[in-house]
């Protein structure tokens, strides 16, 4: 059945002030992001994402950043819990943490509409200075974190390039994608979401790169602009994606029946359809189960099964 998550993303400009080291200093960050959540609260979403290392200040030397960070400690966040509890939205923090042992974590933290953190995830895959110059250690576990509207994955900057987090969030089948970032990633953001089959929303640090909304056939629902760095746009996580491939009739009786009960979007060049439940009370899959709608990965394991069927290779030489 449908299920609507309107989201809001945002990719300011990172402070380039220095505004010390101290308390001051905490309270000047909390203020620019309470200026900037005004931007998307009126629009009353139920996630907001926010770029990687959203509380950093570019101008601090190292000393200066690891002495605000920990006068810092977790106020920022509990100001981005404060947000989510009195907005009833959930909202992915994206900041570095001090670990008990004096190491560092690059982490992305969920809060749920209470407040309350659900999850952490830790960047898998830290650029090596992270760990040489800033004691950021990677991260091991990739986990699904449990929102009440679908399970979400999280995604940092340089890990857009290693297929070995990609292949994992490809298994565990995420409804969402969560990625805070400094770089933009280009069609590497729409190859995740293509291939992890989940709706993808990027935070991208900087007016000037945009911060979007992508659907699971790697198509821009949503995108920030020159003018406004920030977007927000609801998506149905009820989908399913499938090859046109000996499916043309199935789908074409599957509109015939649900008629605006069911969304059917091709993109161009793939040969893959986005399905998508309007309805209240029949989801995406039993759809696809009623008019036996081959699904992509299943079309996919098919066609390799075929292929390594010895009676259908050419002999060895």
């Amino acid at each position: 059945m449908a299920n609507y998550v309107k989201i809001s993303t945002l990719g300011p400009e990172p402070p380039r002030v220095n505004p010390g080291t101290g308390q001051e200093a905490v309270d000047w960050m909390i203020d620019f992001w309470r200026k900037e959540l005004k931007q998307v609260l009126p629009d009353r979403p139920d996630l907001i994402v926010v770029p990687e290392a959203c509380d950093r200040f570019l101008a601090h030397s190292k000393e200066e950043r690891l002495a605000y960070y920990r006068t810092r400690g977790n106020q920022v966040r509990d100001f981005f819990a404060k947000v989510a509890r009195e907005n009833h939205c959930y909202v992915a923090y994206s900041a570095a943490r001090e670990m008990p042992d004096g190491t560092w974590r690059n982490s992305t933290q969920i809060i749920d509409r209470n407040g309350q953190v659900v999850g952490i995830y830790n960047k898998n895959h830290p650029v090596v200075t992270e760990t040489t110059e800033w004691g950021v250690l990677a991260g091991r576990e990739a986990p699904l974190i449990e929102c009440d509207f679908g399970k979400v994955a999280c995604v940092i900057c340089f890990d857009l390039n290693f297929d070995e987090l990609r292949l994992k969030y490809v298994e565990a089948k995420p409804d969402l994608l969560i990625f805070s970032s400094m770089y933009h990633g280009g069609f590497m953001q729409n190859y995740w979401a293509y291939t992890c089959r989940a709706h993808m929303v990027t935070a991208v640090a900087g007016a000037r790169l945009p911060s979007a909304i992508i659907s699971p056939v790697g198509t821009v629902i949503a995108s920030s602009t020159s003018y406004f760095h920030y977007v927000t746009a609801t998506v149905n996580l009820d989908c399913k994606v499938a090859h046109l491939d000996f499916n043309w009739e199935k789908l074409e009786a599957l509109k015939n029946k649900y008629g605006p009960g069911v969304s059917i979007y091709a993109p161009d060049y793939v040969g893959v359809v986005l399905i998508s439940s309007e309805l209240e009370d029949v989801t995406a899959d039993e759809m696809v189960q009623e008019f036996e709608i081959e699904l992509l990965d299943d079309y996919w394991a098919r066609s390799l099964a075929h292929r390594h069927d010895p009676k259908n290779m050419e002999p060895p030489a």
